[in-house]
């Protein structure tokens, strides 16, 4: 019986969840940001639906410290600009709940 439980419940968790077409490095949002850009938190701000340049914008703001907040900026530090694009290409892609 746990053989069973475990795998179920660990595909259930939403941090395990993944698009066929998300990018490596998106999984790093996911926990706060959900897989699809849907948080379920107020405190994280919704991805889904975003225009493609503004995330891109943000990101590169947190990356390059015109932007603060220590974990996006630890998160940002090691994305390049093709990362960036894919990332926000992703989350604006998705359909906002």
């Amino acid at each position: 019986m746990k053989k069973l439980v475990l795998p179920a419940l660990l595909t259930a968790l939403p941090f395990t969840a993944q698009a066929a077409d998300m990018p490596a490095k998106a999984q790093a949002c996911v926990g706060c940001h959900g897989a699809d850009g849907n948080s379920v938190s107020p405190i994280f701000p919704k991805l889904a639906g975003q225009h493609a340049q503004y995330l891109e914008n943000a990101l590169k703001a947190y990356r390059d410290g015109f932007r603060r907040n220590d974990m996006m900026t630890r998160f940002a530090k090691g994305l390049t600009d093709e990362d960036i694009k894919a990332i926000a290409q992703y989350f604006s892609s998705q359909k906002a709940k």
